[in-house]
């Protein structure tokens, strides 16, 4: 049954300017509120604008706003930087946009405890900047760190290209305040490193895509800064010799590196002429990217070469080693050009991010070609090769109307979701759910495990009013 929210009306604008200042409400001017009613996802049908967008700057204007909005009925959907790639900041039933881009502040760098405390809005690579002169680092970033909110890599439980190593956002994540609903506060954890005096409830809020409550401020656990790092690439003639490197370099080196990214053959060419890169990377049918990192130089060096050998023992044809900086960054720029590349050639496509078991990953390749062939499509693969996380990316053939594509993709992305869980994996590793995954969620869950989200939520924010849409209807 579809519920119905109240509309967001001149008499609540005003009580919001009361609130948080006339300047931060947004209302009433489309193309004023067009930026707050998309993320990354590109497909028009996944936006839609909100009624109002608020942009508050303390704590007790957000319990205020969701004691007014859950009085009145109006769904709230909080919003970081819209980076996301799931339309999870999309209020796709109109009512209010929480942005929390006013609330940016670093509270606190406690050296001692390595613990840092921030507001929602600081974007991730400006905090890895507050840190770096104290000699500490956030580890679980994600690849979009130069834009992303904080807030956001919670929120979503982001992941990256060091989760091979040192996990993803959630494993740094140690206490939350959070405004329910309702609009009560409540503080969940704080900076301790061990507690289990009842539910966990800083983990249930992480990965829980803004549809529990509203997080305005995180403590987060720091490592110590590596002193050096070492990157490379390697050249293999197939995706199957490529992955089946990786669990050697981990099990019979004993190395960890810090990113094992996996490209496939038609990523690697398209990018490589969109960057024009002069690399032989013609003949590759699949390239691996490593970094490794420490604080001891020389073990950082020993360590990349053992990689390079490795991977020439086993079948690369060609394997670089950057000794500058500048050529890691060349390196990460074929890595981090990808999407842009595929964009290029066709605007159309379904950026996926499918999790297996690492050792899947092999068998994993032939299924998405083969569903490519089934359906006249190219569905390219990169990602995150050392975590088992794919960006199987569903690319609309120039050849089809869109009428055609329209058609076929949900049917796609079906074949790649139930071919996942096959494999023992699922539909999002870390882009999250959304409601442009939605109504993917039975293929790889029990209604069971729906139902006993759904309770969760209904406990929480019974008025359905927080993020409504997202995840299950």
């Amino acid at each position: 049954m579809e519920r119905i929210y109240q509309a967001v009306n001149e008499g609540i604008v005003r009580e919001l300017e009361t609130l948080c200042g006339e300047g931060n409400v947004l209302y009433g001017d489309p193309r004023k509120l067009e930026k707050y009613s998309r993320d990354q996802v590109a497909e028009v049908k996944y936006r839609h604008l909100p009624e109002a967008v608020v942009k508050p700057r303390a704590i007790m204007e957000i319990s205020e706003i969701m004691k007014l909005a859950n009085r009145e009925g109006i769904p709230v959907t909080p919003r970081g930087a819209g980076s996301g790639l799931s339309g999870g900041a999309v209020p796709i039933h109109g009512g209010i946009v929480l942005s929390m881009e006013r609330m940016n502040t670093i509270h606190e760098i406690d050296t001692a405890d390595m613990m840092c405390v921030v507001e929602p809005g600081v974007v991730t690579n400006h905090l890895d900047k507050a840190l770096e002169p104290h000699g500490l680092f956030f580890a679980g970033y994600p690849m979009s760190d130069e834009f992303c909110f904080i807030g956001g890599n919670v929120a979503e439980n982001a992941g990256g290209g060091r989760a091979i190593k040192y996990g993803v956002t959630g494993r740094y994540i140690t206490g939350l305040e959070i405004v329910l609903p309702n609009g009560d506060t409540v503080v969940a954890g704080g900076k301790r490193v061990k507690d289990v005096t009842g539910y966990d409830l800083v983990h249930l809020m992480v990965g829980s895509e803004g549809t529990l409550g509203i997080i305005t401020k995180i403590w987060v656990k720091l490592l110590p800064r590596p002193k050096s790092r070492r990157t490379l690439i390697a050249l293999f003639p197939d995706p199957g010799t490529a992955v089946g490197v990786v669990p050697i370099i981990m099990t019979q080196a004993g190395i960890i590196p810090t990113s094992v990214e996996f490209i496939d053959r038609l990523c690697l060419h398209r990018t490589c002429v969109f960057l024009k890169e002069t690399l032989p990377y013609r003949e590759a049918g699949a390239m691996l990217l490593f970094e490794v990192d420490g604080n001891n130089p020389e073990r950082t060096g020993e360590e990349a070469e053992i990689i390079g050998r490795i991977c020439r023992d086993k079948g690369a044809r060609e394997v670089f080693v950057a000794d500058k900086p500048e050529e890691a960054e060349r390196f990460w720029k074929i890595r981090k050009s990808i999407t842009w590349a595929l964009k290029k050639y066709s605007p159309h496509q379904s950026l996926e991010d499918i999790v297996v078991p690492m050792a899947n990953i092999p068998d994993v390749i032939p299924e998405l070609e083969r569903i490519g062939r089934e359906f006249d499509i190219d569905i390219p693969c990169y990602g995150h090769a050392g975590d088992g996380n794919l960006h199987a990316t569903p690319v609309k053939n120039p050849d089809h109307s869109m009428e055609k594509w329209e058609e076929i993709l949900p049917e796609v992305l079906v074949e790649i979701y139930r071919m996942a869980a096959r494999f023992g994996g699922t539909i999002s590793g870390e882009h999250g759910i959304g409601h442009k995954r939605k109504p993917y969620m039975k293929h790889v869950l029990s209604e069971v495990a729906l139902n006993m989200m759904r309770g969760i939520k209904h406990s929480l924010d019974p008025n359905h009013i927080m993020n409504p849409g997202k995840i299950f209807d």
